[in-house]
């Protein structure tokens, strides 16, 4: 049984979950789902979100304000006065799991970094490696919604085929993000306006090869 099974999703409780621009078409696709439904931008003063992995954008309406764009939260049934991913279906305590279960509810949709977790590639990418996973997700907070996971990760918990996948795909995806913001925040504009540039410059990432479109050109006039 895997380490997540039965477990009460701490890690789904303490942290905003930042999205690619990849993850948020993704979900919007396969759950037929409008970005204002599920994404949001979190105020990030101090990087303690963004943790050099994700970039920071910035809008017209705060020009100086760096935000980063994550999946919404709800306030949680289960721990009165504390929050959780929305995506996250929680059940309630019983003998067998003390803090109840949660399960992701788009699994196979979830952004990166929740398909990255807990791991990183090592300096020259051919190695994974487990992160040290805190025990607290909120150390300040002392609700147990926040406690993480209920050991500690080992080699056993981890595929080495899926997770150098995942790791190398949220890479990518991250970094052709961040390049992304470099190009918004020149003229930041309206929060808004994101999700429509957002499509537009992922709608223009695939482009036929002009060669063979020459080449194909070519031939039409040489049979008319």
């Amino acid at each position: 049984m895997g380490i997540c099974s039965g477990c009460h999703s701490g890690c789904c409780r303490s942290f905003a979950v930042p999205t690619t621009g990849a993850d948020i078409l993704r979900i919007e696709r396969d759950l037929g789902l409008d970005f204002w439904q599920f994404a949001c931008r979190w105020e990030d003063q101090d990087g303690s979100i963004a943790l050099k992995y994700a970039p920071h954008f910035h809008f017209a309406d705060e020009p100086e304000t760096p935000w980063v764009i994550c999946l919404m939260q709800t306030p949680s049934q289960i721990f009165p006065g504390t929050s959780k991913c929305q995506f996250l279906q929680e059940t309630p305590p019983d003998e067998n799991s003390p803090l109840g279960t949660g399960v992701c509810g788009i699994y196979g949709s979830r952004p990166s970094a929740c398909r990255a977790f807990p791991t990183r590639f090592n300096e020259t990418s051919d190695l994974v490696i487990i992160h040290d996973v805190p025990g607290r997700g909120k150390p300040l907070n002392s609700n147990p919604a926040y406690t993480l996971c209920p050991r500690p990760w080992t080699k056993e918990d981890v595929d080495p085929i899926q997770a150098a996948e995942d790791l190398a795909v949220a890479r990518y995806e991250m970094q052709f993000f961040k390049t992304l913001a470099v190009q918004w925040n020149q003229r930041p504009q309206d929060w808004e306006l994101f999700p429509h540039f957002l499509r537009m410059v992922y709608e223009a990432r695939v482009v036929a090869d002009q060669k063979q479109d020459q080449q194909s050109s070519s031939g039409q006039r040489f049979a008319a």
